[in-house]
């Protein structure tokens, strides 16, 4: 089915001119074509842009690091209820220190209480206030084991945590509403009606879309000075439905040793934790194990499931246009029957007025498509820069705005140009 260079540029001609002379009707035509692409290229930039964002705040969880919790995404994912859930045991400072002393594949251990949001309270410096942020306590280990930078100041040390010593550590959120002209070191505040002393600032963490998610609305102290102020985590027996209790909830972070897989420690871990808390052989965690690649699947599962529902949706706009161009190019066959029986019977052989329609559909449809692209990019880019929300335009995005578009042009064009390729020529050339 080849056809010759000469030909192919005549047709192209051919097609440009059909183009020029019924632009309101080939305007109509690629309409759907346009809202198609224009929904692929556009919604794909969003979407693409979110997804780095979110994949940036998901690697501060660090690629070796352990995040031993009560429930977390990954619970929800398999299909459990929040509920049942929330009837686990809770993790306590206890099954911390029990993996810090047990798991000899494990080099440091953190345990945060009040990660859940159970425990907020207001900071005031002078006439100025937060709102309500999340009041974490932690060991030494947090900057190591969190991944999150020291703008300024330092993280306490040891002796402030057996201590426990009312040192606090703010995050961005603080640091900005309460000390944006001023060095906050050494500074006195107030986290709820407790004064306590700021010692460092912690760095600025990622958010997803540069949404205000809320990534840096928390404070960092001892957590021994967490427990003095606001108690320990109860233990909860497995089918407790108190809210409150429920909540109250700590969560441990664990970084294995260097000459260690995480893989080993976190059997190490599981087996850990599955024993503290009277596990049979044949039942399943009342806790779950969270790792970077763990909830990077989680992640990857909805952008894929979202992505295929946008090719779905505007893979209708497609097949509503690609019908408009089948029957204008049917309609395009009948009004040129006499042009078809002019051009067979000068020698025009089958095959090369089969490509000439096809040829003037695809092109149709990909004009449409190349103006899709440029609707959706624009979209994309004027959504970036009024509100800042990141975008990204991977090249692959236009390829399949061109193929999806090319495609419908090749799948529905294909018969009105086998119809023309098939006329007879006598009978064309009586046509009026």
């Amino acid at each position: 089915m080849a056809i010759r260079s000469g030909l192919l540029g005549e047709i192209v001609g051919m097609s440009i001119d059909t183009l020029r002379t019924s632009k309101m009707r080939s305007a109509l035509t690629v309409l759907g074509i346009v809202i198609g692409i224009t929904s692929i290229v556009g919604m794909t930039s969003l979407i693409r842009g979110f997804d780095e964002s979110l994949r940036d705040s998901i690697r501060q969880l660090g690629p070796t690091t352990i995040y031993v919790q009560k429930f977390s995404a990954l619970s929800m994912a398999s299909g459990r209820s929040f509920m049942e859930v929330l009837k686990r045991p809770n993790i306590t400072m206890e099954d911390g220190r029990a993996i810090a002393r047990d798991a000899p594949s494990v080099a440091l251990v953190d345990v945060w209480l009040g990660g859940t949001g159970s425990t907020q309270e207001r900071l005031y410096y002078g006439n100025e206030r937060t709102k309500r942020l999340v009041v974490l306590g932690a060991t030494e280990n947090f900057a190591q084991v969190s991944f999150v930078e020291l703008e300024l100041g330092r993280f306490f040390a040891p002796g402030e945590v057996t201590n426990r010593r009312s040192v606090v550590v703010i995050g961005q959120t603080a640091f900005q509403s309460l000390f944006p002209n001023i060095d906050p070191i050494g500074k006195k505040v107030r986290v709820g009606g407790r004064e306590f002393t700021v010692i460092g600032v912690l760095g600025k963490r990622p958010s997803p879309g540069g949404f205000d998610t809320g990534a840096d609305d928390f404070v960092v102290i001892p957590y021994t000075t967490h427990e003095k102020f606001y108690g320990k985590v109860p233990r909860t027996r497995a089918g407790n439905t108190n809210f409150q209790q429920g909540f109250r909830t700590a969560m441990v972070a664990v970084v294995p040793r260097p000459d260690a897989s995480r893989n080993q420690a976190m059997r190490e871990v599981e087996e850990i934790m599955r024993i503290r808390h009277n596990l049979k052989l044949d039942e399943e965690n009342d806790f779950d194990l969270v790792t970077q690649d763990a909830i990077m699947k989680v992640w990857e599962q909805f952008s894929q499931a979202t992505f295929l529902a946008l090719v779905a949706i505007s893979s209708i706009a497609l097949m509503v246009g690609g019908i408009g161009v089948m029957a204008i190019m049917m309609i395009s066959v009948t009004e040129r029957t006499r042009e078809i029986g002019v051009r067979k019977a000068l020698g025009a052989r089958r095959r090369e007025i089969l490509w000439q329609f096809l040829i003037e559909a695809i092109f149709l449809t990909s004009a449409g498509g190349v103006l899709g692209i440029l609707f959706g990019s624009s979209i994309g880019l004027g959504v970036h820069y009024l509100s800042g929300f990141p975008v990204s335009l991977p090249w692959w995005s236009f390829a399949i705005g061109i193929g999806f578009s090319g495609g419908v042009g090749v799948f529905f064009g294909l018969f009105p140009a086998i119809k023309a390729s098939r006329l007879d020529p006598i009978e064309a050339l009586r046509y009026e």
